[in-house]
């Protein structure tokens, strides 16, 4: 499907279905690769020039933030399902794919009737999108922060052992707890495991004679245990540490490994909740929000008519889906459909650059035009 849409309207001289037929004709005959719709936009209530024209500078700074919360919707559900390792599925807008909905759009008079003022019609599209961004920042927010929660743990449970979290490695049976005995752990470099089994037992006096037992490793340590007496552990920890080994502070408690077990499955849970119903919202929303952007661009191109083709409304709207190579012909036959003196006055300042204003962020040409980008 196009992702790449020009919304285009221009004046009617005569009548519009015979300025459609020949727009058809020109470009079956000149762009025959360049999809041609209709944007059948009614008649919406006018008001003053003065309002027009604050909506129009209102129409042009909000666009990009209408725009842009689509977007921002349709890539967090691409986010969201790829995590999954799926695809993302088709988006629709009313049970029709979104290039469909565009291509064959019909206004919601229930939605926004006709007969409310334009300002009204534009509080209302914008108080919409307005509202689903806050909501999707506030459930996205929720999301991350047990995804968060998740990271820091996966973390420790698979950084090295150095840092990591010992209680998935530790066995009870490992560890000798007495009261005069106690087992410490010692995370020894691996260049360094054959000074650790040779020097262990002589760190301090009072260690148990071939205690040591390798428990667990990775690319940068081992893990080792070594039993002796308590009295001497705080000398020993310091003994250890001079030849480069570090001893780990652990404490067994079956009462808090089964604690961090249903933590991590609750965070588990949660996660896969909320990433379901933020899925879910999102595919809602987007359709909700891409219908309230294509009823925005509606209201752009009525007010940008009236403003340069004037009163009563006359004028027909499309949308086109030109590739790069047939840009440059669709523009001239475009511009061929337009009044000609009207044409060369467009052009004649310097390339109609100076009358970028009127149209928005379009380029300047003798009709109105701007591009609907749809990913």
């Amino acid at each position: 499907m196009a992702t790449r849409y020009w919304a285009v309207s221009l004046a009617v001289k005569s009548s519009p279905s015979s300025l459609w037929t020949r727009l058809q004709e020109s470009i079956s005959k000149q762009a025959f690769d360049t999809p041609l719709y209709r944007f059948n936009v009614p008649n919406l209530r006018v008001g003053t020039l003065d309002s027009l024209l604050a909506l129009s500078d209102d129409l042009l700074k909000s666009n990009s933030f209408v725009e842009g919360v689509t977007h921002k919707i349709r890539r967090q559900i691409e986010e969201l399902e790829r995590s999954s390792g799926v695809e993302a599925g088709a988006l629709t807008v009313d049970g029709v794919p979104v290039d469909s909905y565009l291509t064959r759009f019909v206004w919601d008079e229930a939605k926004y009737p006709t007969m409310s003022p334009l300002r009204e019609t534009f509080d209302s599209i914008l108080g919409f999108v307005s509202k689903v961004e806050d909501d999707l920042k506030v459930r996205v927010a929720e999301y991350n922060n047990v995804r968060s929660q998740l990271n820091a743990i996966n973390r420790k449970q698979g950084g090295s052992l150095a840092v990591r979290d010992l209680s998935n490695i530790v066995k009870p049976e490992d560890i000798i707890t007495s009261e005069h005995l106690v087992t410490l752990l010692a995370v020894v470099p691996k260049y360094s495991e054959k000074d650790w089994l040779s020097s262990y037992e002589t760190l301090t006096d009072y260690v148990v004679p071939r205690s040591s037992k390798k428990l667990y490793e990775d690319n940068e340590y081992a893990l080792h245990t070594v039993t002796l007496f308590t009295r001497v552990a705080d000398n020993f920890r310091a003994k250890a540490r001079e030849r480069g080994f570090q001893i780990r502070d652990f404490e067994y408690s079956a009462e808090t490994q089964d604690s961090r077990k249903k933590e991590l499955q609750k965070l588990v849970q949660n996660q896969e909740t909320l990433r379901n119903s933020l899925l879910q919202w999102c595919y809602s929303s987007y359709g909700e929000v891409f219908s309230a952007w294509m009823h925005f661009c509606a209201v752009r191109i009525f007010t940008e008519s009236i403003l340069r083709y004037g009163l009563p409304p006359s004028f027909l709207s499309c949308v086109l889906a030109p590739s790069t190579k047939s840009e440059k012909k669709v523009r001239s036959i475009l511009e061929g459909l337009c009044d000609t003196g009207n044409s060369m006055y467009w052009k004649s300042e310097d390339d109609a650059g100076a009358m970028g204003g009127l149209a928005g962020e379009a380029d300047a040409h003798p009709y109105v035009s701007f591009t609907i980008n749809l990913a």
